[in-house]
């Protein structure tokens, strides 16, 4: 989730509806300035018995944040807290629980994105190994109750805490105990915009299958390969989901804008402090009639803000968010971006990823969404058959998408290569859930510590 700096100077009040397009419509680019943005989170864990570090603690995700300065980063505070780090590779934040997070830097090839996530984990691990933590790349925690899980001082979290028992039985557990691997990618026009974003949220539950990595809760084997993606199905029925309105004739930001005024709001930032409006309107608050904050009107910040707090499968802003995937290890968090980048950023690869889906229903798409979970590619795909007999065209789509983009390294080697583990995936049949139930049923003896050899 996004962090939120205080803004510098008076900001230009929203008061016409067409300001709320503006962000969009600013995120057009031309095709030589589309940029890639990565984004992975890892759990952290003590190394000599797996808690979950708090904040304050000795060694804990204070010191982590502090310790990570070496390498050239600076501090964010809010309040009196450290909560974010900033420099050339992005930005590192907290999420809710002390999940730490890369939020890559605009790249222009998967080369510079593997690059960039190979110096971030040798700088995390370099700084673990001398306070004593690690690092797992799992899609949520195998082993801990929500209420061994520390909190982070950061105000949005409190206030979504107490908001997300009342719209959903299982947002406290995304807060919490989940990670994800997302890429943000960039669109020419409109109808560029559009069609990737269909693409895109119809694909999602490939990414989810091709990434299931959370088949553990509690100690034990929970019935699903994705139980991230699962706990996402009742979190917040208002701002989740595969948005079928994206579908529809017309589609295009006016109607994006329509949806997200229908997003209930959070809070509000105001003079470095977050405010709770939790379930308030934006509508009423370009009318100056928001209850947290009566006779004021929204800043272009205020919307920025509220475009962050939805959590569809893909989420537009000035960019498109693919937000289908378990967190995993490094060769994974390559992956992503490369399929992403495969399918949609070259017009050819776009074609033919949308032929592979232009025909499936609403229906069929939300039907294979919901199976996925618990499936991975063995889910039913519309007109027959399953999701890996999907996966393999889909991949080849995506590599033939990343050679005709031509962006090689020194060796001169392809874009492609990123795509390995997921063919490997295909090939085998196994998605990394079922390898790490085949672990725990065989040479782990049920043990779930043995997870921790997982780490990175």
């Amino acid at each position: 989730m996004s962090t939120r700096k205080t803004s510098e100077g008076e900001e230009l009040r929203i008061e016409r509806r067409e300001q709320l397009v503006e962000p969009m419509q600013a995120g057009e680019k031309p095709i030589i300035n589309w940029r890639i943005g990565t984004e992975h989170e890892k759990l952290v864990f003590s190394l000599t018995d797996h808690h979950a570090p708090s904040y304050e603690e000795p060694g804990g995700i204070h010191s982590l944040l502090f310790a990570l300065t070496r390498y050239g980063w600076k501090p964010v505070y809010e309040g009196e807290n450290v909560i974010a780090l900033e420099g050339p590779d992005g930005n590192v934040s907290l999420e809710p629980a002390g999940q730490l997070e890369l939020s890559g830097a605009p790249l222009d090839n998967l080369h510079q994105t593997c690059a960039e996530t190979g110096r971030h984990l040798e700088q995390v691990k370099e700084v673990g190994e001398a306070l004593g933590v690690g690092y797992l790349g799992l899609g949520m925690w195998p082993d801990k109750r929500r209420d061994e899980l520390p909190i982070m001082p950061k105000g949005r979290y409190e206030i979504m805490l107490r908001h997300m028992p009342r719209v959903g039985s299982m947002g406290l557990d995304m807060m919490l105990r989940t990670c994800t691997i997302q890429v943000n990618l960039d669109y020419a026009s409109e109808a560029d915009m559009v069609k990737k974003f269909r693409v895109g949220l119809a694909l999602q539950p490939l990414a989810t299958a091709l990434f299931a990595n959370s088949p553990f809760t509690e100690d034990k084997p929970n019935g699903f390969l994705s139980y991230r993606s699962h706990i996402w199905s009742d979190t917040d029925p208002h701002r989740t989901g595969m948005l079928p309105f994206v579908f529809e004739d017309g589609f295009g930001y006016e109607r994006y804008v329509d949806y997200m005024l229908d997003v209930p709001m959070y809070f509000v930032f105001r003079d470095g402090k977050y405010i709770d409006a939790a379930g308030q309107s934006f509508r009423d608050f370009m009318q100056g009639r928001l209850p947290a904050l009566p006779g004021e009107l929204p800043t272009a910040s205020d919307w920025t803000d509220h475009l962050s707090t939805a959590f569809p499968e893909v989420r537009l802003k000035s960019f498109l968010e693919m937000r289908g995937a378990d967190g995993g290890p490094w060769n994974r968090i390559c992956a992503l971006p490369a399929l992403w980048v495969g399918l949609l950023y070259d017009g050819a690869a776009l074609d033919a990823a949308w032929d592979l889906v232009k025909n499936w229903s609403m229906d069929e798409r939300e039907a294979l969404r919901n199976a996925v979970p618990k499936l991975a590619l063995d889910a039913p795909i519309p007109g027959g058959g399953i999701l890996r007999d999907l996966a393999g065209p889909a991949l080849e789509i995506a590599s033939a998408g990343l050679n005709a983009r031509a962006r090689f390294n020194a060796g001169g080697d392809s874009e492609a290569g990123f795509l390995e583990p997921l063919q490997e995936i295909v090939a085998s049949g196994k998605v990394p859930a079922q390898r790490l139930l085949d672990k725990f049923h065989g040479e782990w003896g049920q043990d779930i510590s043995r997870v921790y050899e997982e780490s990175f």
